[in-house]
Protein backbone atom coordinates (compact mmCIF):
# COMPACT_ATOMS: atom_id res chain seq x y z
CA UNK A 1 0.00 0.00 0.00
CA UNK A 2 1.37 3.27 -1.15
CA UNK A 3 1.80 5.97 1.97
CA UNK A 4 -0.54 8.96 1.76
CA UNK A 5 0.96 12.19 2.51
CA UNK A 6 -2.57 13.43 3.82
CA UNK A 7 -4.75 10.48 5.10
CA UNK A 8 -7.90 12.20 5.72
CA UNK A 9 -8.18 13.44 1.49
CA UNK A 10 -7.98 10.68 0.45
CA UNK A 11 -10.50 8.51 2.66
CA UNK A 12 -12.76 11.59 1.42
CA UNK A 13 -12.18 10.84 -1.33
CA UNK A 14 -12.27 7.20 -0.86
CA UNK A 15 -15.73 7.67 0.56
CA UNK A 16 -16.87 9.98 -2.46
CA UNK A 17 -15.76 7.05 -4.69
CA UNK A 18 -17.70 4.65 -2.89
CA UNK A 19 -21.20 6.63 -3.14
CA UNK A 20 -20.58 8.02 -6.70
CA UNK A 21 -20.43 4.39 -7.81
CA UNK A 22 -23.37 3.22 -6.21
CA UNK A 23 -25.27 6.22 -7.31
CA UNK A 24 -24.85 4.68 -10.46
CA UNK A 25 -25.47 1.70 -9.06
CA UNK A 26 -28.83 2.39 -8.03
CA UNK A 27 -29.67 4.69 -11.34
CA UNK A 28 -28.73 2.60 -14.04
CA UNK A 29 -30.73 -0.85 -13.78
CA UNK A 30 -32.19 -3.27 -14.06
CA UNK A 31 -30.85 -4.65 -11.01
CA UNK A 32 -31.48 -1.73 -9.21
CA UNK A 33 -35.25 -2.08 -10.61
CA UNK A 34 -35.57 -5.26 -8.90
CA UNK A 35 -33.68 -4.54 -5.88
CA UNK A 36 -35.63 -1.44 -5.53
CA UNK A 37 -38.64 -3.38 -5.05
CA UNK A 38 -37.53 -4.88 -1.73
CA UNK A 39 -36.20 -2.00 -0.59
CA UNK A 40 -37.31 1.31 -2.73
CA UNK A 41 -35.98 3.65 0.07
CA UNK A 42 -32.51 2.60 -0.28
CA UNK A 43 -32.52 3.04 -4.09
CA UNK A 44 -34.26 5.84 -3.68
CA UNK A 45 -31.85 7.52 -1.16
CA UNK A 46 -28.83 6.46 -3.53
CA UNK A 47 -30.05 7.75 -6.73
CA UNK A 48 -30.86 11.05 -5.49
CA UNK A 49 -28.44 11.90 -2.49
CA UNK A 50 -25.48 9.78 -2.59
CA UNK A 51 -24.59 11.96 -6.09
CA UNK A 52 -23.87 14.65 -4.01
CA UNK A 53 -20.73 13.15 -3.18
CA UNK A 54 -18.87 14.72 -5.85
CA UNK A 55 -19.18 18.06 -4.35
CA UNK A 56 -16.94 16.82 -2.20
CA UNK A 57 -14.71 16.51 -5.23
CA UNK A 58 -14.70 20.28 -5.98
CA UNK A 59 -13.78 21.39 -2.72
CA UNK A 60 -10.91 18.80 -2.40
CA UNK A 61 -9.76 19.92 -5.71
CA UNK A 62 -9.65 23.29 -4.61
CA UNK A 63 -7.97 22.90 -1.69
CA UNK A 64 -5.10 21.52 -2.78
CA UNK A 65 -5.20 23.60 -5.62
CA UNK A 66 -4.64 26.28 -3.89
CA UNK A 67 -1.74 24.90 -2.02
CA UNK A 68 -0.18 24.36 -5.37
CA UNK A 69 -0.73 28.00 -6.63
CA UNK A 70 -0.88 29.81 -3.92
CA UNK A 71 -0.09 28.71 -0.56
CA UNK A 72 0.52 31.92 1.62
CA UNK A 73 -2.42 33.37 -0.83
CA UNK A 74 -0.48 35.22 -2.79
CA UNK A 75 0.19 33.98 -6.91
CA UNK A 76 2.97 31.52 -6.49
CA UNK A 77 5.88 32.16 -8.87
CA UNK A 78 6.29 28.68 -10.15
CA UNK A 79 2.98 28.64 -11.69
CA UNK A 80 2.60 28.41 -15.64
CA UNK A 81 0.57 27.36 -18.59
CA UNK A 82 3.03 24.16 -18.52
CA UNK A 83 0.59 23.23 -15.84
CA UNK A 84 -2.38 23.56 -18.07
CA UNK A 85 -1.39 20.95 -20.04
CA UNK A 86 0.14 18.85 -17.80
CA UNK A 87 -3.27 18.96 -15.66
CA UNK A 88 -5.05 18.03 -19.28
CA UNK A 89 -2.64 15.25 -19.66
CA UNK A 90 -3.52 13.80 -16.24
CA UNK A 91 -7.39 13.74 -16.92
CA UNK A 92 -6.98 12.79 -20.12
CA UNK A 93 -4.99 9.79 -20.21
CA UNK A 94 -7.04 7.65 -18.24
CA UNK A 95 -9.94 9.22 -19.49
CA UNK A 96 -9.47 7.81 -23.04
CA UNK A 97 -8.51 4.15 -21.51
CA UNK A 98 -12.30 4.31 -19.78
CA UNK A 99 -14.09 5.59 -22.68
CA UNK A 100 -12.74 3.28 -25.18
CA UNK A 101 -13.69 0.31 -22.70
CA UNK A 102 -17.12 1.77 -21.64
CA UNK A 103 -17.54 2.48 -25.51
CA UNK A 104 -16.51 -1.23 -25.96
CA UNK A 105 -18.91 -2.65 -23.53
CA UNK A 106 -21.92 -0.62 -24.48
CA UNK A 107 -21.45 -1.65 -28.56
CA UNK A 108 -21.42 -5.78 -27.66
CA UNK A 109 -24.04 -5.70 -25.34
CA UNK A 110 -26.38 -2.98 -27.15
CA UNK A 111 -27.61 -6.25 -29.41
CA UNK A 112 -29.57 -8.12 -26.75
CA UNK A 113 -29.36 -5.33 -23.90
CA UNK A 114 -32.27 -3.01 -24.70
CA UNK A 115 -32.16 -0.04 -21.85
CA UNK A 116 -32.08 3.43 -21.76
CA UNK A 117 -29.03 3.47 -19.07
CA UNK A 118 -26.66 3.14 -23.02
CA UNK A 119 -25.81 5.55 -24.72
CA UNK A 120 -26.43 5.99 -28.43
CA UNK A 121 -24.06 4.72 -31.23
CA UNK A 122 -20.95 6.67 -30.93
CA UNK A 123 -20.12 8.78 -33.99
CA UNK A 124 -16.22 10.31 -34.79
CA UNK A 125 -17.22 13.81 -34.50
CA UNK A 126 -18.25 12.55 -30.76
CA UNK A 127 -15.51 11.02 -29.77
CA UNK A 128 -13.08 13.93 -30.86
CA UNK A 129 -15.56 16.38 -28.69
CA UNK A 130 -14.82 13.79 -25.86
CA UNK A 131 -10.87 13.66 -26.45
CA UNK A 132 -11.12 17.75 -25.66
CA UNK A 133 -13.72 17.57 -23.54
CA UNK A 134 -15.58 19.28 -24.95
CA UNK A 135 -18.32 17.32 -25.05
CA UNK A 136 -21.42 18.94 -22.91
CA UNK A 137 -20.18 22.53 -24.53
CA UNK A 138 -20.86 21.02 -28.03
CA UNK A 139 -24.11 19.29 -27.27
CA UNK A 140 -22.97 15.73 -27.65
CA UNK A 141 -24.35 12.98 -25.32
CA UNK A 142 -21.57 11.67 -23.20
CA UNK A 143 -20.53 7.79 -23.44
CA UNK A 144 -20.13 7.22 -19.91
CA UNK A 145 -21.40 8.62 -16.50
CA UNK A 146 -19.49 11.13 -14.64
CA UNK A 147 -17.49 12.56 -17.84
CA UNK A 148 -18.98 15.94 -17.47
CA UNK A 149 -17.09 15.95 -14.22
CA UNK A 150 -13.55 15.48 -15.95
CA UNK A 151 -14.24 18.79 -18.49
CA UNK A 152 -15.93 20.75 -15.22
CA UNK A 153 -12.59 19.97 -13.13
CA UNK A 154 -10.52 21.14 -16.03
CA UNK A 155 -12.00 24.18 -16.84
CA UNK A 156 -11.45 25.23 -12.96
CA UNK A 157 -8.25 24.23 -12.93
CA UNK A 158 -7.34 26.53 -16.35
CA UNK A 159 -9.74 29.47 -14.70
CA UNK A 160 -6.65 29.16 -11.12
CA UNK A 161 -4.08 29.26 -13.37
CA UNK A 162 -4.77 31.90 -15.49
CA UNK A 163 -5.77 34.11 -12.56
CA UNK A 164 -2.79 33.44 -10.63
CA UNK A 165 -1.00 34.54 -13.81
CA UNK A 166 -2.74 37.51 -14.14
CA UNK A 167 -2.53 38.41 -10.81
CA UNK A 168 1.95 38.05 -10.65
CA UNK A 169 2.13 40.04 -13.30
CA UNK A 170 0.26 42.79 -12.15
CA UNK A 171 0.87 45.18 -9.11
CA UNK A 172 2.19 43.90 -5.81
CA UNK A 173 -1.37 45.04 -4.21
CA UNK A 174 -3.15 42.74 -6.44
CA UNK A 175 -1.22 39.58 -5.73
CA UNK A 176 -2.30 40.20 -2.08
CA UNK A 177 -5.97 40.54 -3.26
CA UNK A 178 -5.57 36.83 -4.81
CA UNK A 179 -7.92 35.55 -1.62
CA UNK A 180 -10.35 38.62 -2.05
CA UNK A 181 -10.98 38.23 -5.96
CA UNK A 182 -11.75 33.79 -4.80
CA UNK A 183 -14.22 34.69 -2.49
CA UNK A 184 -15.83 37.53 -5.02
CA UNK A 185 -16.19 34.88 -7.46
CA UNK A 186 -17.13 32.21 -4.89
CA UNK A 187 -19.84 34.27 -4.27
CA UNK A 188 -21.18 35.14 -7.61
CA UNK A 189 -21.03 31.48 -7.97
CA UNK A 190 -23.20 30.45 -4.98
CA UNK A 191 -25.69 33.39 -4.92
CA UNK A 192 -26.15 33.70 -8.32
CA UNK A 193 -24.86 31.39 -10.85
CA UNK A 194 -25.81 27.75 -9.65
CA UNK A 195 -28.80 28.86 -8.86
CA UNK A 196 -29.54 28.13 -12.57
CA UNK A 197 -28.81 24.64 -14.14
CA UNK A 198 -28.36 26.52 -17.69
CA UNK A 199 -25.23 26.71 -16.74
CA UNK A 200 -23.79 23.74 -15.16
CA UNK A 201 -21.91 22.58 -18.12
CA UNK A 202 -19.47 25.23 -17.13
CA UNK A 203 -16.78 26.40 -14.74
CA UNK A 204 -18.61 29.32 -13.13
CA UNK A 205 -21.95 26.79 -11.73
CA UNK A 206 -19.24 24.66 -9.45
CA UNK A 207 -16.36 27.38 -8.64
CA UNK A 208 -18.56 28.50 -5.39
CA UNK A 209 -17.45 24.84 -4.15
CA UNK A 210 -13.71 24.69 -5.69
CA UNK A 211 -13.20 28.41 -3.94
CA UNK A 212 -14.43 27.11 -0.67
CA UNK A 213 -11.70 24.68 -1.07
CA UNK A 214 -9.08 26.85 -1.96
CA UNK A 215 -10.38 29.34 1.63
CA UNK A 216 -9.77 25.88 3.44
CA UNK A 217 -6.41 25.61 2.32
CA UNK A 218 -5.74 29.32 3.33
CA UNK A 219 -7.86 28.79 6.34
CA UNK A 220 -4.48 26.69 7.32
CA UNK A 221 -2.09 29.23 7.17
CA UNK A 222 -1.68 31.75 10.56
CA UNK A 223 -1.56 34.96 8.04
CA UNK A 224 -4.95 34.82 7.06
CA UNK A 225 -6.21 31.77 8.49
CA UNK A 226 -9.19 33.12 11.19
CA UNK A 227 -10.56 35.42 8.25
CA UNK A 228 -10.66 32.64 5.57
CA UNK A 229 -13.02 30.47 7.91
CA UNK A 230 -15.08 33.03 8.42
CA UNK A 231 -15.00 33.41 4.52
CA UNK A 232 -16.05 30.12 4.62
CA UNK A 233 -18.94 30.62 6.97
CA UNK A 234 -20.61 33.37 5.34
CA UNK A 235 -20.41 32.28 1.73
CA UNK A 236 -22.12 29.36 2.52
CA UNK A 237 -24.56 30.72 5.04
CA UNK A 238 -25.69 33.38 2.58
CA UNK A 239 -26.17 30.77 -0.70
CA UNK A 240 -28.02 28.38 1.77
CA UNK A 241 -30.60 31.17 3.06
CA UNK A 242 -31.08 32.72 -0.87
CA UNK A 243 -31.68 29.30 -1.73
CA UNK A 244 -31.45 26.18 0.17
CA UNK A 245 -29.52 23.42 -2.21
CA UNK A 246 -28.07 20.29 -0.94
CA UNK A 247 -25.02 20.46 -3.10
CA UNK A 248 -24.27 23.44 -1.08
CA UNK A 249 -24.64 22.13 2.07
CA UNK A 250 -22.34 18.90 1.29
CA UNK A 251 -19.49 21.29 -0.09
CA UNK A 252 -19.84 23.75 2.73
CA UNK A 253 -19.53 20.91 5.26
CA UNK A 254 -16.69 19.20 3.42
CA UNK A 255 -15.05 22.89 3.54
CA UNK A 256 -15.55 22.95 7.38
CA UNK A 257 -14.57 19.07 8.08
CA UNK A 258 -11.20 19.79 6.19
CA UNK A 259 -10.49 23.57 7.47
CA UNK A 260 -10.59 22.63 10.72
CA UNK A 261 -9.20 19.59 10.50
CA UNK A 262 -6.04 21.36 9.28
CA UNK A 263 -5.81 23.71 11.78
CA UNK A 264 -6.53 21.14 14.40
CA UNK A 265 -3.25 19.29 12.68
CA UNK A 266 -4.96 16.33 11.64
CA UNK A 267 -4.74 16.46 8.35
CA UNK A 268 -1.51 14.20 7.92
CA UNK A 269 -1.91 11.91 10.45
CA UNK A 270 -5.88 10.56 10.44
CA UNK A 271 -7.14 8.42 9.68
CA UNK A 272 -4.32 5.31 9.86
CA UNK A 273 -3.60 4.35 6.57
CA UNK A 274 -6.93 1.44 5.38
CA UNK A 275 -8.80 0.72 2.86
CA UNK A 276 -10.31 4.24 2.70
CA UNK A 277 -7.30 6.13 2.27
CA UNK A 278 -5.90 2.94 -0.88
CA UNK A 279 -9.22 3.71 -2.21
CA UNK A 280 -9.03 7.20 -2.13
CA UNK A 281 -5.82 7.28 -4.40
CA UNK A 282 -7.14 5.10 -6.70
CA UNK A 283 -10.64 6.93 -6.71
CA UNK A 284 -9.99 8.85 -9.96
CA UNK A 285 -9.65 5.58 -11.73
CA UNK A 286 -12.37 3.71 -9.86
CA UNK A 287 -14.28 6.73 -11.40
CA UNK A 288 -13.85 6.90 -14.38
CA UNK A 289 -14.01 2.89 -15.51
CA UNK A 290 -16.87 1.55 -12.96
CA UNK A 291 -19.75 2.76 -16.04
CA UNK A 292 -18.55 0.61 -18.50
CA UNK A 293 -18.43 -2.16 -15.79
CA UNK A 294 -21.81 -1.27 -14.57
CA UNK A 295 -22.82 -1.79 -18.06
CA UNK A 296 -21.88 -5.17 -18.57
CA UNK A 297 -23.02 -6.69 -15.28
CA UNK A 298 -26.48 -5.13 -15.96
CA UNK A 299 -26.57 -6.23 -19.28
CA UNK A 300 -25.17 -10.02 -18.22
CA UNK A 301 -27.83 -10.04 -15.71
CA UNK A 302 -31.01 -9.06 -17.54
CA UNK A 303 -30.08 -12.54 -19.40
CA UNK A 304 -29.42 -14.72 -16.90
CA UNK A 305 -30.91 -13.65 -13.59
CA UNK A 306 -34.28 -11.14 -14.49
CA UNK A 307 -35.61 -11.76 -11.49
CA UNK A 308 -34.57 -11.85 -7.66
CA UNK A 309 -33.91 -9.50 -5.42
CA UNK A 310 -30.88 -11.27 -3.84
CA UNK A 311 -29.27 -12.77 -6.95
CA UNK A 312 -29.90 -9.03 -8.21
CA UNK A 313 -28.62 -7.59 -4.72
CA UNK A 314 -25.45 -10.09 -5.70
CA UNK A 315 -25.05 -8.86 -8.92
CA UNK A 316 -24.84 -5.21 -7.79
CA UNK A 317 -22.26 -6.32 -5.40
CA UNK A 318 -19.91 -7.89 -7.55
CA UNK A 319 -20.08 -5.12 -10.37
CA UNK A 320 -19.07 -2.96 -7.44
CA UNK A 321 -15.93 -5.05 -6.66
CA UNK A 322 -15.21 -5.21 -10.00
CA UNK A 323 -15.37 -1.37 -10.73
CA UNK A 324 -12.92 -0.94 -7.96
CA UNK A 325 -10.39 -3.96 -9.71
CA UNK A 326 -11.05 -2.13 -12.75
CA UNK A 327 -9.93 1.09 -11.27
CA UNK A 328 -6.94 -0.24 -9.74
CA UNK A 329 -5.71 -2.07 -12.87
CA UNK A 330 -6.17 1.39 -14.92
CA UNK A 331 -4.33 3.57 -11.95
CA UNK A 332 -1.51 1.06 -11.94
CA UNK A 333 -1.28 0.86 -15.71
CA UNK A 334 -2.02 4.15 -17.11
CA UNK A 335 -2.90 6.98 -14.23
CA UNK A 336 0.52 6.36 -11.98
CA UNK A 337 2.53 6.33 -15.30
CA UNK A 338 2.52 9.42 -17.01
CA UNK A 339 4.76 8.74 -20.17
CA UNK A 340 2.38 5.48 -20.67
CA UNK A 341 2.21 6.28 -23.89
CA UNK A 342 5.79 5.13 -24.50
CA UNK A 343 4.99 1.70 -23.46
CA UNK A 344 4.04 -0.60 -26.77
CA UNK A 345 1.15 -1.72 -25.75
CA UNK A 346 -0.81 1.71 -25.17
CA UNK A 347 -1.48 2.59 -28.63
CA UNK A 348 -2.47 -0.67 -29.95
CA UNK A 349 -4.48 -1.29 -26.92
CA UNK A 350 -6.70 2.38 -27.09
CA UNK A 351 -6.81 1.87 -30.69
CA UNK A 352 -7.97 -1.86 -30.76
CA UNK A 353 -10.69 -0.87 -28.37
CA UNK A 354 -12.01 2.41 -30.06
CA UNK A 355 -12.23 0.93 -33.44
CA UNK A 356 -13.86 -2.88 -32.19
CA UNK A 357 -16.40 -0.49 -30.74
CA UNK A 358 -17.23 1.22 -34.28
CA UNK A 359 -16.86 -2.15 -36.09
CA UNK A 360 -19.35 -3.77 -33.65
CA UNK A 361 -21.85 -0.75 -34.17
CA UNK A 362 -21.77 -0.31 -37.66
CA UNK A 363 -22.04 -4.70 -38.05
CA UNK A 364 -25.16 -6.20 -38.52
CA UNK A 365 -26.32 -8.59 -36.00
Amino acid sequence: MSKSRLPLIDALKGLGCLAIVLHHLAFYGPMSEVVGQAWPAVIDWLVNYARLAVQMFFVLAGYLIAQRLAPEGRPGERTSLRMIVERYKRLVTPFLFAIALATLITALVRPWFDHESLSNKPTVLQLIAHLFLLHDILGFQALSAGVWYVAIDFQLFTISVLLTLALRKGPGSWRTAFPVLIVALSALSLWLVNRFSDYENFAPYFFGAYGLGMLAWWSTRSAIGGIALAAIAVLGAIALWIDFRNPIAVALATALIVSVSGQKGWMEGWPREGALTWLGQRSYSIFLIHYGILIGFNAVWSIFFPTGVWINLLGMLLALLSSVVAGTLLYHFVESRPAVFRQPWAWPTLAAMVLGALLFETTAW
